[in-house]
């Protein structure tokens, strides 16, 4: 294990660097553009496109790795994510913004791809699930420490945007050098999703608010700060608490969900969420310090309803169906991503800074009412049935082949085992419905 992290360690602090820049940018988008006087709905626009960028980058830069390899590709999204940074200070409007955030949601994505394929290409098969546990830490804790770039006096508005710009220029060094041998390409994310819905609804929906949640933090967070009148540097802090939260109580509700009934934890998790949220609207003109140790909560308890979803949909799948369903789960979150700045934008705009927590309690306490509805309709799965519960965050699909469970060779025809959430046919085997990921000409025949 030793050996191959540090075989890995420069894949790992490049990324590293990459994620301080990208997660300053984040930020630092979101204050400008307040400050600019943009409205709520405009900058929920512009943070939205980031993650639109994100999803379409998971398409095409698999087919760019392919023909040229990766790093060219990786050089190439360094480059292109550095003039972006820059390109923020040059021109200060809302379409070039869009387009900027667009073109940096590429970018970002295909510097995760490209060091994530060299970290699967570098983990041995039993040591693979240590390594995936490493790189979200690094991940966490990059994102988080990376806030506190905001801190840096910026009197023109330029020098914040200078350093990202250097950071994703500084990223390039430490993967350029590496001397580990280029990885196979990377396959682009498929699925049907209607199939996965069918396998486990909860596990679907689960992803979907998690990325409308985590969207909206991600893009609005900086501007509910800024407009409750918190500073730069106490915005900083805010947006700091909420990712330290995630960072650190990621596994102990991991920990829960191994132990008890998974649905019930992402039910549970879903609630503590809403009353963290509605908790921080009574004090927000009352108390900072609350206000921080209820955004720490609510950071501890949101960040793992994702992880909760892929853990329970992967409950019900073999080793071997487990890498194509977490693709397709990963668009799922990709999409509720690219919608939750843009909704949030416009609950900010008609109802105040309020309107993002009003928001998230709603998506969220959507989320446990409809855990609640399902645990009415099936039966739950034993814990000691239960796969292991994996901590995750948003991330490319190349990574998810280092997934502890995902099999790097699934079969072609995968015959997905339901969560007894749905009603089984009178002809159909009772725990399991049949899902085609290559459009079989036998389906039909399969189904039947």
């Amino acid at each position: 294990m030793r050996h191959e992290l540090q075989s890995i360690s420069s894949l790992l602090f490049g990324i590293a660097i990459v994620l301080l820049g990208s997660g300053l940018l984040g930020t630092l988008v979101g204050v400008q553009a307040n400050q600019e006087q943009f409205s709520s709905t405009v900058i929920g626009l512009i943070q939205s496109a980031f993650f639109l960028g994100y999803v379409l980058g998971t398409f095409l830069c698999p087919l760019l790795i392919k023909r040229v390899g990766h790093i060219r590709v990786f050089a190439t999204m360094a480059a292109l994510g550095s003039a972006t940074a820059m390109g923020f200070a040059l021109w200060v409007h809302p379409l070039w913004w869009v387009l900027l955030r667009m073109v940096l949601g590429i970018s970002v994505v295909g510097l995760y791809m490209v060091v994530e394929s060299w970290l699967n290409e570098q983990s041995s098969h039993h040591s693979r699930g240590r390594v995936f546990a490493i790189y979200m830490s690094i991940t966490l804790m990059a994102l988080g420490f990376s806030q506190f770039l905001l801190l840096i006096e910026d009197n023109h508005g330029f020098i914040r945007f200078a350093l990202t710009a250097v950071l994703f220029s500084l990223a390039l060094i430490p993967v350029a050098l590496t001397q580990t041998l280029e990885p196979k390409p990377i396959s682009a994310p498929r699925s049907n999703l209607k199939e996965l819905y069918l396998v486990s609804p909860l596990g679907v929906v689960g992803a979907l608010v998690a990325g409308l949640a985590s969207g909206a933090f991600w893009g609005m967070g900086a501007v509910f700060a800024q407009n409750i009148g918190l500073s730069v540097s106490s915005t900083s802090v805010f947006m700091s608490t909420v990712i330290f939260g995630g960072a650190l109580l990621l596994w102990p509700v991991g920990y829960l969900s191994d132990r008890w009934d998974r649905r019930r934890v992402l039910i549970m998790v879903s609630f503590i969420s809403v009353a963290s949220v509605l908790g921080a609207a009574l004090v927000l003109d009352a108390s900072t310090p609350v206000l921080l140790l209820l955004a720490f909560l609510y950071g501890g308890v949101s960040f793992s309803v994702y992880a909760l979803a892929v853990a329970h949909l992967n409950d019900h799948l073999k080793p071997g169906e487990v890498l194509e369903a977490t693709r397709g789960i990963l668009l799922v979150y990709g999409a509720g991503s690219a919608l939750g700045p843009l909704i949030a934008g416009f609950c900010m705009a008609v109802w105040g800074p309020s309107g993002l927590l009003d928001y998230l309690a709603a998506i969220l306490a959507l989320l446990g009412l409809f855990g609640l509805y399902r645990t009415q309709r099936s039966a739950p799965i034993p814990p000691e049935e239960q796969g292991e519960f994996v901590p995750m965050i948003r991330t490319s699909q190349a990574v998810l082949e280092m997934y502890p469970e995902a099999d790097l060779e699934p079969e072609l025809d995968l015959a997905l085992s339901t969560d007894s959430e749905e009603e089984a046919e009178p002809e159909a085997p009772p725990d399991s419905v049949s899902m085609d990921w290559d459009n079989s000409p036998d389906y039909e025949q399969e189904r039947k």
